[in-house]
């Protein structure tokens, strides 16, 4: 897979990490994208390591979808915990 198809990936990922995480994000839909874009990256390097999976050179492989919006959902929530939910109002 390409650079290019990571992006793809990502992006996909980070909308799927979104609509399974409803709610105004600090950082917006700009945000969000990139997050998913690096939770792709992320979970990828992850199931590498701690899996012992290698990284797979389909585009349509199952696992590696997962382990992308795995990594978006981590990061989604952890960008939260950081930096709070614009839901709550002070």
């Amino acid at each position: 897979m390409g650079i290019v198809s990571w992006l793809v990936l990502g992006l996909i990922a980070g909308v799927v990490a979104k609509v399974l995480l409803p709610g105004r994000d600090p950082g917006g839909l700009v945000g969000t994208t990139l997050i998913g874009i690096i939770g792709s990256f992320v979970g990828g390097w992850l199931s590498t390591k701690i899996l012992d999976k290698p990284i797979p050179k389909d585009f349509y492989d199952p696992s590696m979808w997962i382990a992308a919006i795995a990594g978006s959902l981590v990061l989604l929530i952890a960008y939260r915990l950081l930096f709070g939910n614009s839901r709550e109002r002070h």
